[in-house]
């Protein structure tokens, strides 16, 4: 079976976008080494995304781009080369390569998603797909990264959970520009 991860940064105030939807703080960091590195390695570690219509479009206005191919090669080079999923009903076609549209029952399409051998599944952004995916106990795996920035108000992966999910750490790692991963796993 096919593990299903979200990895999402998120601030000290729990949004993972701002009201308007702006992520730009998540990208605002001090320089540090061992960030990059760890992004970039995430970026080239194998896998398929699972992605909403709005996070697709925004991932793909930049990642395909001349600008993303210069700031950061090894990440652009990752994540346009990943096979990615596009979580939609309006969406009639996609136009980034290796990206398959999913637009039928979101439940019935990961669900079948993760009894098939391959590679696992991440999914980035995309909170309302993460919020209807917990509702039904299909992610495996929360990775979060905490940045520290407090933004006061937003959006919360999670609107609409109309159930508490019980969740244990099974780990967590500090960067120096302040980032800290948390990952979560659903307790039995």
């Amino acid at each position: 079976m096919r593990q299903l991860t979200v990895f999402n940064s998120v601030t000290i105030d729990g949004y993972f976008a701002d009201p308007n939807g702006d992520i730009s703080w998540a990208y605002q960091q001090a320089p540090d080494a061992e960030w990059d590195a760890f992004v970039a390695g995430n970026a080239q570690g194998g896998g398929q995304l699972l992605l909403g219509r709005i996070t697709y479009e925004m991932m793909a206005r930049y990642w395909p781009t001349p600008d993303a191919h210069s700031e950061a090669p090894l990440v652009a080079d990752g994540i346009n080369n990943l096979p990615k999923l596009v979580v939609s009903r309006t969406l009639q076609s996609t136009a980034w390569q290796n990206t398959r549209l999913i637009n039928g029952d979101l439940i019935a399409e990961v669900l079948a998603l993760k009894q098939q051998n391959g590679p696992s599944i991440v999914i980035l952004g995309s909170g309302s797909i993460i919020a209807q995916l917990s509702q039904a106990h299909l992610i495996d795996e929360y990775q979060l990264v905490v940045n520290p920035v407090v933004l006061g108000a937003g959006r919360t992966m999670f609107d609409g959970l109309t159930e508490r999910l019980a969740l244990k750490l099974s780990s967590s790692r500090v960067f120096k520009n302040g980032n800290l991963l948390v990952s979560y796993t659903p307790r039995a």
